[in-house]
């Protein structure tokens, strides 16, 4: 894996229309460089990653390091040009947030293809 010091990689359910969308949304307004990759499009070799892991979690991958479902939502969100999401962000980077963070992440994953922009193809 090779990325610049301020580049960062989403790697995202490209079959799911609301992963589709948040991601989108949310990569256009990075303080850094983020570039939005859907799993079944992307060489996850590269990332050390696995079909079956990004096909039930997102992954936010930056020099730092690889960071998966909740985890990685934080991180992109402290990522953001908005203060709001920014502060989200670090919020749920801490405990007792992050606590609480993975099993909001992971209700959210189970029944992405009940919100907006979710399709039948969306439902793990």
């Amino acid at each position: 894996m090779s990325l610049t010091k301020s580049e960062a990689v989403l790697i995202f359910d490209g079959d799911c229309g609301f992963c589709t969308t948040v991601a989108n949304y949310l990569t256009k307004r990075t303080r850094v460089p983020v570039r939005a990759e859907a799993w079944q499009l992307t060489d996850l070799n590269q990332y050390g990653l696995t079909p079956e892991q990004t096909a039930t979690k997102v992954y936010f991958i930056t020099q730092k390091g690889v960071f998966a479902g909740a985890r990685a939502m934080a991180f992109l969100l402290s990522a953001q040009n908005n203060f709001f999401y920014y502060c989200i962000g670090k919020l749920l980077s801490v405990p007792p947030f992050s606590w609480l963070a993975v099993p909001a992440y992971m209700l959210i994953a189970k029944y992405r293809h009940k919100l907006p922009g979710g399709t039948p193809a969306c439902k793990l």
